[in-house]
């Protein structure tokens, strides 16, 4: 590599186990997530540029490099707005560190802010998925393989206690706590916050039976859910768990037409905040136990919940109401001249 190469390189590094972790503090899912914008990045300029990644350099990540890699995540890999200016914003502050360094890399860092950010519309829906389909897709892992045991599991697991996919990654054996008769488990969310949640019994006896068959032995700080790879337990990754889930939901969609086409992990946690609004459980209770900072982020749950808006409407329009007793209008008695009169075309 040329010094300029080097350069580059030398800056991601600092950027990624020094800067983020230790100096600015941050979490370790968000240095996961620069690190993975930023090296999305690198293999979309190899491949537009046809340059092997030891030849790319800081010249290269250019706004109109940086444009069309954008565009690549939005048309290739469907990414939707959000995820868009989170690319944009990871590349944004990585140009801005590196200005910091070395003020001769400002006018990358200037020229990539001239970039605009796409348009996000605030959604008033949530994907989730009823309880009958829930109930068929817990139905078809086989809980007798060991692959079935962990991934009903973890299914169970995800929905009792409405946690981000991450949040149930980064969970090991010590985080649940079985003290008295409210057991809980301790998740750690975004930006470092702690939060617990409580687990229902029959959940802590699925914990129970999974921990026999997967962690004997097993000391309190090793995580709960992981794979094994040459003999060697690593932390089960997203992508593994994205896989198992989508191959019980195309299985239970074969027998239960309320299974939608493209369940996500994610969509446990919306599912469970919805059952439990539908239910009864207070808005504000429900933002505590998601872990939203701000209960406006929950009133999601209320705009996205049409059949309990329609079972209220109902109830409270009586049988008498002037709108259940309007007489109908017969469209298709009228001849067409009297079609034409009503319309002002005579």
């Amino acid at each position: 590599m040329k010094t300029d190469r080097m350069h580059l390189f030398t800056m991601i590094k600092k950027y990624l186990t020094l800067y983020l972790p230790k100096q600015k503090k941050a979490s370790a899912n968000t240095t996961k997530s620069y690190r993975e914008a930023i090296n999305l990045l690198l293999d979309f300029l190899c491949q537009s540029l046809g340059k092997p990644l030891g030849t790319i350099s800081l010249e290269d990540i250019a706004p109109e490099n940086v444009e069309l890699f954008i565009q690549w995540l939005q048309e290739e890999r469907g990414c939707h707005g959000a995820t868009l200016n989170q690319r944009l914003s990871a590349i944004r502050a990585f140009l801005k560190y590196c200005g910091m360094n070395d003020p001769a890399c400002n006018s990358h860092y200037l020229s990539i802010c001239a970039l605009p950010k796409r348009k996000v519309e605030k959604r008033l829906t949530v994907d989730y998925f009823s309880e009958n389909a829930l109930r068929v897709m817990l139905a078809s892992p086989d809980p007798e393989k060991k692959g079935g045991h962990r991934d009903l599991f973890y299914m169970l697991l995800l929905y009792d206690t409405g946690a981000r996919n991450q949040e149930l990654l980064d969970l090991r054996i010590g985080d649940f706590s079985t003290c008295g008769h409210a057991p809980y488990v301790t998740l750690h969310g975004k930006g470092g916050k702690i939060r617990t949640v409580p687990v229902m019994e029959e959940t802590m006896q699925h914990l129970s039976s999974y921990l026999h068959s997967f962690h004997q032995g097993s000391d309190n700080d090793e995580f709960l859910f992981y794979t094994t790879s040459h003999g060697i337990r690593h932390q089960m990754s997203d992508d593994n768990v994205a896989r198992f889930i989508d191959k019980y939901a195309a299985m239970a969609r074969k027998t239960c037409d309320e299974v939608p086409d493209n369940v996500t992990p994610h969509m446990f946690r919306h599912s469970r905040a919805l059952h439990l609004y539908r239910a009864g459980v207070p808005l504000p209770l429900i933002s505590e136990w998601l872990g939203h900072s701000n209960i406006e982020t929950t009133l999601i749950y209320a705009y996205a919940d049409t059949e309990m808006k329609r079972a209220a409407i109902e109830k409270a329009t009586a049988q008498n109401h002037p709108l259940r007793n309007q007489e109908i209008f017969d469209f298709s008695a009228l001849d067409d001249d009297a079609i034409k009169k009503l319309y002002g075309l005579k």
